[in-house]
């Protein structure tokens, strides 16, 4: 499925959308540069699990942890050197824990994602739009 949005407003509304369906257990992948806008999808992804609370990057503690019914984990893998970093910070672990996964920087821990994984690429348009291509796997597959 792919969108377009023209603000901040409507990227974080496309991820509630995506944040709503979400079970216990899902890995959505984030791909998009810098600014492309995958925090606020992030924060849409929270506000759609019912989560109350203000999503930030976790640039610099690479997970931040956000409790719910259902609760986030919003990984970011910007400053990581390689990919045996994420196994070390217990990826497999929060994975198990059912909550969702959401992981910026994903094209540098490539081989982290299941393939039922959902993947989520933004890109800059221009200044205020983004397309947003969201593909969810085949549940049958």
């Amino acid at each position: 499925m792919i969108v377009m949005t023209t603000n901040e407003n409507e990227t974080i509304n496309e991820g509630k959308k995506l944040g709503m369906m979400l079970k216990s257990g899902a890995i959505v992948a984030l791909y998009g540069e810098l600014g492309a806008g995958k925090t606020a999808f992030t924060r849409g992804l929270a506000i759609g699990l019912g989560i109350d609370m203000t999503v930030s990057s976790p640039t610099f503690t690479i997970v931040n942890e956000y409790p719910g019914s259902i609760p986030l984990f919003h990984f970011d893998m910007y400053r990581l050197e390689k990919e045996d970093e994420l196994f070390d910070i217990g990826w497999d672990d929060y994975h198990e824990r059912g909550g969702v996964c959401a992981v910026e920087w994903s094209e540098k821990v490539p081989s982290a994602f299941p393939p039922e994984s959902i993947i989520v690429r933004i890109e800059i348009q221009d200044e205020s739009r983004r397309k947003i291509d969201i593909t969810i796997p085949n549940p049958t597959t």
